[in-house]
């Protein structure tokens, strides 16, 4: 099988390749033996493969996930065996690309690999976090409350991507309405009354006058506007995909107005609990650094990660690289290091994830009662100056007749 790797030289230079082996065991040995220490290991995937097109055309929901977890839970705990489980719920499943990676799954348990690793295969589906946390369940015995503390893991994420997007909905829709009535009213309406207005030869006023104007330009030139408009999106979208323009993008995203403030909350919190689940299952913190950094969304969150990963490995521990960034608030650092200081760092760390979570989701109430009445404002201002404009052009034509 092949496997995609990065790992670190003893001089510190981080290397990435991939290499051909039996399993993720010997891939560590073969790099051990060469002097490199392992940072990050997954299946390689090729760009053009019909179970990456299959995923992309059927995608896997990740509400999906913690449901067939949780059922596997279930039936585990009910003395059934993990084939077994998974063959009851793959007549469950209607996703078609899950139901294939199940089938894959039992086939590769069947042929001897453990169910971590048969997942691991899947990355399209399954996390490098989720992956490793089930792997010391099945070392420990414990599988089934890994699966429960993954999926529960897995619904708290969804349920604060929700609110994120709960939001951003409103603006988004209400945008989306205003420009299709300003659209309506530039392209159609104003064209209307400015003939009507021409015929009558009437003097109009300045604030009739500008509309009129944008009116027509609008209109003669719609088309290079338009273009112009998803040339730049175009542009804008592909820059953001580069490592740089992500950053950019990432570092914008936490700078934004009580957004920010959202999203660096979030984003500390889900770091937080991750590294708590894996700790809670026996992961050593130089193992669980790597997992951590692969499953963050943000890459400014992510760099800040790597710098504690790298400041951790020369025996600073965790919450001294942690104070040195300004990416990990006070009392998150404070709180480590309590936690390191009792032997309580996975208690202190799900504490500080469910303090954030739940300020995060106070602010983005907030944040939704705020912006609905701002929208509101907006569209009425626009459409209201419109109004204005037509209205005053109205009684200038009945003084100049009468």
């Amino acid at each position: 099988m092949i496997y995609q790797y990065i790992a670190c030289s003893e001089a510190g230079d981080i290397v990435k390749g991939k290499l051909v082996a039996p399993s993720e065991d010997a891939i560590t040995d073969m790099l051990g033996y060469a002097g490199y220490r392992l940072i990050n290991l997954r299946p390689f995937v090729p760009f053009l493969s019909l179970g990456k097109l299959t995923a992309q055309l059927f995608p896997v929901k990740p509400m999906d996930i913690v449901l067939l977890f949780r059922q596997m839970a279930l039936l585990l705990e009910s003395g059934i065996s993990i084939v077994t489980a998974l063959e009851l719920l793959r007549e469950q499943i209607t996703n078609r690309t899950l139901k294939k990676v199940v089938e894959d799954i039992i086939a590769d348990i069947r042929s001897g690999h453990q169910l971590s690793t048969a997942m691991s295969r899947h990355p399209e589906v399954f996390s490098p976090l989720s992956c490793r946390s089930l792997s010391i369940g099945e070392q420990t015995g414990g599988i089934e409350t890994i699966l429960r503390q993954v999926s529960d893991h897995m619904e708290k994420e969804i349920i604060t991507n929700k609110g994120i997007k709960g939001a951003l909905m409103y603006p988004a829709i209400a945008g989306v309405v205003t420009v299709v009535v300003v659209g309506i009213l530039m392209f159609f309406v104003l064209p209307a009354f400015n003939n009507l207005y021409g015929e009558l030869g009437a003097k109009l006023p300045t604030l009739t006058k500008m509309m009129m104007d944008l009116s027509v330009i609008l209109r003669q030139h719609a088309l290079h506007i338009l273009l112009g408009v998803f040339a730049l999106v175009g542009v804008v979208l592909i820059y953001i995909k580069t490592p740089d323009g992500r950053l950019k993008f990432d570092q914008l995203m936490l700078h934004l107005p009580q957004i920010g403030r959202v999203k660096h909350l979030n984003e500390l919190g889900r770091c937080c609990r991750s590294i708590a689940l894996l700790y809670t299952a026996g992961l050593p913190l130089t193992e669980i650094m790597p997992l951590v950094i692969q499953g963050c969304n943000n890459r400014v969150m992510a760099q800040a990660l790597y710098q504690v990963q790298v400041d951790m490995l020369k025996g600073e521990g965790l919450s001294k690289p942690m104070s040195k960034n300004p990416v990990f608030l006070p009392m998150m650092v404070q709180m480590v290091k309590v936690g390191e200081e009792t032997g309580n760092l996975d208690k202190s760390l799900q504490a500080v994830a469910q303090n954030y979570e739940s300020e995060a989701e106070t602010k983005t109430k907030a944040l939704i009662g705020m912006i609905q009445p701002l929208m509101t404002i907006i569209i009425a201002g626009l459409v209201g100056l419109i109004a204005i404009s037509m209205v005053s052009a109205m009684y200038s034509v009945y003084g100049q007749a009468f």
